[in-house]
């Protein structure tokens, strides 16, 4: 049951990523520079925290569950990248992926690190 909640989580973001990448644009106040880098990792951060914990119940260990974890989030970063690509107003920028990419290392390396203080 609690694999299945992890599942429709991480399905449910990834839809309003996806649903947020559709829109020609986003009305968000510019405050600082660069600050949609910010954006970015922060939401794959949230997607990368769905993604173990539903595949840590797939996966032989947590190691491989990290790996896949990871591996899921940066190639949705890339696919949502190219599908930005066609959307007018968007651009597909190699930038956002590397702060897609930044967000989901900084919570799996965050998460791995609370996994190994619970085991001691």
């Amino acid at each position: 049951m609690v694999k299945r909640l992890w599942l429709l989580s991480l399905a449910a973001y990834s839809g309003f990523i996806f649903y947020l990448s559709d829109q020609s644009s986003l009305p968000v106040p510019t405050l600082f520079l660069h600050q949609d880098k910010l954006f970015h990792a922060t939401a794959y951060g949230g997607l990368a925290f769905l993604a173990i914990n539903y595949f840590k119940y797939q996966s032989r260990s947590f190691q491989q569950a990290l790996f896949v974890s990871f591996v899921f989030c940066t190639l949705y970063g890339l696919s949502d990248e190219w599908h930005q690509s066609f959307v007018e107003g968007r651009v597909a920028d190699v930038f956002d992926w590397l702060a897609d990419c930044a967000g989901v290392l900084i919570v799996l390396l965050a998460y791995k690190n609370l996994e190994r203080r619970r085991e001691v």
